[in-house]
C-alpha cells in the first residue's frame, strides 16, 4: 500500500511553515484548489476562502511569516481513499510577539492524482482569540436557570 496523500501534504505543510521550504507543499496543490480556514478574518486575514494554487501558497507563505509550528497532536483521524479528516491540537508560536498559541481545529482534505483539491478547516475561534487577545473574553448569560 502506498502513503496516504495527506501524511505527505501534511509534511510538507510543515516544512513549509517551519523552514520555508515551499518547493514540496507546491507540488502538492492542484492548480484549481479550494481552500478555506474559517476563523476570525478581521484578526487574521489570511484566514478565510481562496481559490487556486497561488493563493493558497500565498497564505502557507502568510502563515510561515506569523506562525511557528511547536508541536501538534492528531486527536482523531478518518482516511478514506482520496479524503481525510482529522482534529488537530496545534501548539504555535507567534513569531511577532514569541507568545505560545494553542488551538485546536477540525480539517477536511481532498485529493485527486495526489494533489489537493479542497481543504476546508473549522478553528477553535473562541479560544484563540481570546490569547489574540491576552484575556478572557466575557459573554452575556444566553439563558436562565430556573
Amino acid at each position: 500500500m502506498t502513503e496516504h496523500s495527506l501524511w505527505r501534504f501534511s509534511r510538507a505543510l510543515h516544512r513549509a511553515i517551519n523552514d520555508r521550504h515551499f518547493e514540496d507543499i507546491e507540488t502538492l496543490i492542484d492548480e484549481d484548489v479550494e481552500w478555506a480556514i474559517y476563523g476570525p478574518i478581521d484578526m487574521f486575514p489570511f484566514l478565510g476562502a481562496r481559490q487556486g494554487k497561488a493563493a493558497v501558497l500565498q497564505v502557507i507563505r502568510q502563515l510561515a511569516d506569523n506562525f511557528r509550528v511547536r508541536r501538534f497532536e492528531r486527536e482523531s483521524i478518518m482516511l478514506g481513499v482520496d479524503s481525510a479528516s482529522s482534529m488537530l491540537r496545534y501548539s504555535l508560536t507567534a513569531l511577532d510577539s514569541d507568545k505560545p498559541i494553542s488551538l485546536r481545529v477540525a480539517q477536511f482534505a481532498q485529493f485527486r492524482a495526489d494533489r489537493l483539491i479542497n481543504m476546508r478547516v473549522l478553528v477553535d475561534t473562541f479560544d484563540l482569540v481570546e490569547q489574540a487577545l491576552g484575556r478572557a473574553i466575557h459573554l452575556p448569560r444566553m439563558t436562565s436557570v430556573g
